[in-house]
């Protein structure tokens, strides 16, 4: 009866895509002792009485290594912004000069370094669970098929297909993480 059943496997690729492309978001957040405009993307702004990225109340900028720069296009907002920055845990302290907002990013000492690699390993943490999940979901489907009459070998074909997919995806997530770790660590 289910001898025409075939996995998508292509939108299994191309949700556990999107949870690598999460994880990188993720990594990206992370302060890594090197400037980066990506750090302040999630900072939110309360302007014009909704809360409102960084990046669209102001041009980010990294003109040194150890240095970014926010140039706000609004003079009444430039209060908003560097409260935002100063409360937004990333431990950087803002330096105004009229519109623009300077955030020198300082060293990271050792302890530090060690608490963003073990933030960096929940990340891949949750990126592993969530490719699992994807993985279980695709078992199910092929489980469900196998009720409907799909054959032995199929079942095993299918099955194969999605664990290699797994393992694809898995390997991503523990290349990126030990990618991030190094860049962490590196002094």
């Amino acid at each position: 009866m289910s001898d025409d059943f075939e996995l998508d496997t292509d939108q299994l690729g191309r949700r556990m895509d999107g949870t690598i492309a999460n994880l990188r978001t993720e990594f990206a957040s992370l302060r890594t002792g090197r400037a980066s405009g990506s750090m302040l993307e999630p900072i939110m702004v309360d302007a014009y009485g909704s809360m409102t990225p960084i990046n669209q109340v102001g041009t980010v900028n990294v003109p040194e290594p150890r240095m970014v720069t926010v140039n706000v296009w609004d003079k009444g907002l430039v209060g908003k912004v560097e409260k935002a920055i100063r409360e937004s845990g990333l431990g950087i302290n803002p330096q105004l000069n009229g519109t623009i907002i300077m955030l020198p990013i300082p060293e990271l000492n050792e302890e530090r370094r060690r608490d963003l690699t073990k933030v960096a390993g929940n990340y891949a943490e949750g990126a592993r669970v969530s490719i699992r999940n994807l993985r279980r979901d695709g078992m199910d489907q092929i489980k469900k098929a196998k009720a409907d009459g799909l054959s032995e070998d199929d079942q095993k074909f299918w099955e194969q297909a999605v664990q290699e997919l797994t393992d694809t995806y898995i390997k991503q997530v523990d290349e990126l993480l030990e990618t991030k770790q190094a860049e962490i660590m590196q002094v």
